[in-house]
């Protein structure tokens, strides 16, 4: 199903007709469509080859998952019925590994299943649905929160460097570093946007810089390797990112190539922010060394869709995301409000 969509309103997933439908973000900004989703298999697959990512957005395709399974099998009997969505829950955890928000809405949907367990089968179907609907109306409400309390923290005529995408195509809508951006927008002050390009899947290039065109706020690509020199110059006055997991001590795992720009911004003396809302949270690791990296095809590194730049038989190396420590992070933006210098003390305190 391809157009366009409605001037700033981008819907990254919808619930059409019985399915979930999510922008096949693999294919912007040359082409915007959507795919249509009617099991876990299917939202699982596309989680794993990055039709949908960012970790608020691939927690709500998750639960959309379940939601879509449960519909499948609502006329199974009970034992069949467990047995399936057992199953669904299995495949969608093993999508992937690092973004903690996966887990978290799992869990939330598996609460629910379970209070659910003497209804009959077609009404926890049902149930699983308006749970789905729930957390992404949920979503929204959180990015719209953070997004208030992270405007506060930019002054009228800031340069924002961003890395990744962490704009409503990471979320169910507004977004986290993005969803602050917008918000200090709405708030009539002029902001404009410095793009990390975000190699080797381009997410900046590709996806930050087109939710950007889409509503006229001003914006700049750079490769990622001119961030030093643009800060050395005085060209960014702060830096926004996600983040796919905060560990109990403030450490944050995000797009590969993030720690390289906190140093930087240390060593400018810029501040460097994270929009996360509480549930990227994960009180259950105790730094960063202990989250999962998920490693990626070599392809992605080797060239770009149907062209390959480098050699022949080279080895690569493709980890996703990395860490950047506590001590460089100057602030974390959630919906609760706007963490300084975060550690395992203030965040436990949450």
């Amino acid at each position: 199903m391809t157009g366009s969509p409605q001037a700033g309103r981008v819907q990254t997933l919808r619930w059409r007709d019985g399915q979930l439908e999510m922008i096949d973000q693999r294919v912007l900004p040359a082409e915007f469509r959507y795919l249509r989703h009617d099991s876990a298999e299917a939202v699982a697959r596309s989680i794993r080859d990055m039709v949908v990512r960012g970790a608020p957005a691939i927690g709500c395709a998750a639960a959309y998952g379940i939601a879509l399974e449960a519909l499948r099998e609502r006329d199974a009997a009970p034992a069949d019925f467990t047995l399936r969505m057992e199953r669904a829950f299995a495949v969608l955890a093993q999508s992937r590994p690092t973004a903690v928000n996966l887990f978290w809405a799992l869990a939330r949907m598996r609460k629910c299943w379970q209070a659910l367990a003497a209804q009959p089968v077609a009404a926890q179907a049902q149930a699983l649905l308006a749970q789905a609907h729930e957390m992404l109306a949920e979503d929204i409400r959180v990015n719209r929160a953070m997004g208030a309390h992270g405007a506060a923290l930019l002054a009228d005529g800031a340069r924002v460097l961003t890395h990744c995408n962490a704009g409503a195509l990471a979320t169910a809508g507004h977004g986290t570093a993005l969803g602050v951006i917008r918000s200090a927008v709405e708030a009539g002050k002029r902001i404009s946007v410095i793009a990390d390009e975000t190699r080797p899947f381009l997410q900046g290039a590709r996806l930050t810089a087109w939710e950007m065109v889409q509503e006229r706020i001003p914006v700049t690509l750079i490769t990622d390797n001119m961030a030093g020199f643009l800060m050395s110059r005085g060209e960014i006055d702060a830096v926004i990112v996600g983040t796919d997991r905060v560990a109990a001590n403030g450490d944050v795992a995000n797009k590969i190539g993030t720690y390289m720009v906190a140093v930087l911004a240390r060593r400018h003396g810029i501040p460097f922010y994270v929009a996360c809302p509480m549930s990227t949270i994960d009180l259950s690791i105790a730094d960063g060394a202990a989250i999962p990296i998920e490693e990626r095809p070599r392809q992605e590194v080797t060239g770009f869709r149907d062209h390959q730049w480098a050699a022949e038989g080279v080895s690569v190396r493709n980890p996703s995301f990395d860490v950047t420590p506590a001590e460089l992070v100057s602030a974390l933006i959630t919906e609760r409000g706007v963490i300084r210098q975060p550690n395992r003390e203030r965040l436990a305190g949450l």
